[in-house]
């Protein structure tokens, strides 16, 4: 069993630039991938990219495209999500998860709690 804990949140203005960490108690492995996904105050839990572990495959949403990277560290046992070109429709609060890997929050068993981004204008 895998424990993911997301950290690296905080307040940034438009266009700027915020890392965020994915750690785990307990091993990431090949049989996992490691999704990111945000909440919106009064929004539904939407997906922003995933990672496979063993293959570092990626995938992000449209809105992540071009602007955010997910990578992996497998030494570190930890997934970062690079953000760029921030927008204040990013704000939200940012979670980690594994699982088999995919858009859908029930494609992901282990949750951690999230981060705060907040993006001003």
């Amino acid at each position: 069993q895998v424990q993911p804990v997301a950290s690296g949140g905080g307040l940034v203005q438009a266009g700027g630039s915020l890392r965020l960490s994915c750690a785990a108690s307990g091993r990431f492995s090949s049989a996992y991938a490691v999704g990111w996904f945000r909440q919106a105050p009064g929004k539904e839990r939407e997906f922003v990219a995933f990672i496979t572990w063993g293959g570092g495959d990626t995938y992000y949403a449209d809105s992540a495209k071009g602007r955010f990277t997910i990578a992996r560290d497998n030494a570190k046992n930890t997934v970062y999500l690079q953000m760029n070109s921030l927008k204040p429709e990013d704000t939200a609060v940012y979670s980690c998860a594994a699982g088999s890997g995919g858009t859908l929050v029930s494609q992901y068993d282990y949750w951690g709690q999230g981060t705060q981004v907040t993006v001003s204008s």
